[in-house]
């Protein structure tokens, strides 16, 4: 391959905001490994994708042996990897805490938490070893690594996790050329986010119901390719990119 060619890697790649961060390298000029459990959806975005280089590669991010077999193909395909954006994610009924299910729990872990963690070992062992060496890790984060949203404990802990594994990263591999971001995103319009504005809306911690607005998931796709576009020795540590009237800023 060209050592001009950059190569970008995406979990949860075939809906949602994966796709429109799919969408938006794509259309940047990078090729693209789209990381997911649905084929069809891969297939689906790639195809959208038009001319980009796209691979496409079935994966679990709560199976180990999966992550290292997608970082393996990646590797194989396009011999480097510049930029990853973890993003695959998951959540758990929205119960009392008493009453979330241990395997609930143990689920939204391992998606949302122990998958990035390998995902960033993988890709580490990728960046360290190329030439040039280096890359960026972008890990979706959600405002939920600030604020929690009622009876929702695993994805409420596991996202404020990926705040913890954000800024290790960024300590530990700053000398490898190897640069870690977040980016915390509040209510993108996706089929996830469309419970918001459907009859009475979400559950507010004072007890109420509310429609809350939402934003064009296509600006999230502009703000990873901003902070893919930067240079090394440069970084967005942290990013919050969300609707502007949602409830979140002061008091709601």
């Amino acid at each position: 391959m060209a050592e001009s060619l950059r190569v970008a890697l995406v979990t949860g790649a075939g809906t949602g905001i994966g796709k429109a961060v799919v969408l938006a390298l794509a259309r940047d000029g990078f090729a693209v490994v789209l990381a997911g459990r649905r084929v069809d959806k891969l297939e689906e975005t790639a195809k959208e994708a038009g001319d980009a280089k796209t691979l496409t590669v079935a994966t679990d991010v709560s199976n180990p042996d999966s992550i290292r077999a997608l970082f393996a193909k990646a590797k194989q395909t396009f011999g480097r990897l510049d930029v990853l954006f973890n993003n695959a994610g998951t959540g758990a009924p929205a119960v009392p805490m008493e009453e979330l299910p241990i395997d609930s729990w143990n689920q939204v872990v391992a998606t949302n938490l122990t998958g990035p963690f390998m995902c960033t070992q993988e890709a580490v062992k990728i960046m360290k070893a190329q030439a040039p060496q280096g890359g960026r890790i972008i890990n979706n984060g959600s405002i939920s690594a600030h604020v929690p949203r009622p009876r929702l404990v695993a994805y409420t802990v596991t996202k404020h996790a990926i705040t913890g594994l954000t800024k290790q990263t960024a300590l530990d591999y700053r000398n490898d050329n190897i640069v870690c971001s977040q980016i915390d995103i509040g209510n993108a319009a996706t089929v996830r986010t469309d419970r918001m504005v459907q009859d009475q809306g979400v559950l507010q911690p004072d007890g109420r119901m509310m429609q809350e607005p939402r934003m064009n998931v296509d600006d999230i796709g502009k703000a990873i390719v901003y902070i893919a576009n930067l240079p090394l020795d440069t970084n967005v540590l942290f990013m919050t990119v969300m609707a502007n009237k949602m409830p979140f800023v002061g008091r709601g």
